[in-house]
């Protein structure tokens, strides 16, 4: 089983034996990807702040701090190069630039063809691939990948170790369900603005709620970069 591969593999994370969320099991995962999703919408939202001078709201769902990318390149990055952790840095951030490139772009995809919008564009940046990434983010996520792997994920798997094993179960349960209502709701919400963009009218009961309730305005405050896929590409090709 995957669980157990990925067991064995974790074994080269120190810690608590007898925690729940020893070595690299589900448990570890999910937080990791938790812990991940909120430390990159906190490192977007200060970027941004420095960048353009005010906050901007950079949540990748609809509730709560998170941005997934950042959740899943930390569990990408976990499994792929925690046991390169002695290594030379040059090696780690290297492959974590073609990591997080590769993921970049992988996101930018299927976020086009899935949902029909884009939350970030590179056409007109130097050396990108496709518009999905570009050599400066690429860079970007060699540095964080970096920093993650030598510093961030020892302290970061022995914080989760320390919670107690009952409570630990049931809240990570807890938050599961939390965290794939709030990916599903999130999903259903964008496709269904990309279908009101392109005139497909609400014909049943779940279209309807979810015109009601998230609204071209709402979500613009939620995602203020997002765009249409369909209309960005026509004004492309137009230019």
């Amino acid at each position: 089983m995957i669980t157990t591969r990925l067991q064995r593999r974790g074994s080269i994370l120190e810690g608590n034996p007898y925690s729940f969320a020893h070595g690299l099991n589900r448990y570890k995962l999910f937080w990791i990807f938790l812990s991940g999703s909120i430390i990159g919408f906190v490192v977007e939202t200060l970027w941004c702040y420095v960048r353009l001078g005010y906050f901007e709201s950079r949540q990748g769902l609809l509730y709560g701090p998170f941005t997934p990318v950042y959740g899943i390149g930390a569990v990408l990055f976990t499994v792929a190069l925690y046991r390169f952790r002695h290594r030379n840095s040059l090696i780690i951030f290297f492959s974590s630039m073609v990591l997080g490139g590769a993921l970049e772009y992988v996101c930018s995809f299927l976020q086009e063809k899935l949902l029909g919008t884009v939350s970030w564009e590179y056409s007109n940046s130097a050396l990108n691939l496709h518009g999905r990434t570009n050599l400066t983010y690429s860079v970007f996520w060699g540095v964080l990948g970096l920093i993650f792997i030598k510093h961030s994920l020892p302290s970061l798997t022995r914080w989760i170790e320390q919670i107690p094993s009952g409570p630990g179960i049931i809240l990570t349960r807890v938050l599961l369900v939390f965290m794939a209502v709030n990916i599903a709701l999130s999903g259903m919400a964008v496709k269904r603005q990309s279908l009101r963009q392109e005139g497909v009218p609400a014909t049943n009961p779940v279209s309807q709620w979810l015109d009601r309730n998230y609204t071209d305005e709402y979500l613009k405050q939620v995602y203020p970069n997002m765009q249409h896929a369909q209309s960005l590409r026509k004004n492309q090709s137009e230019s």
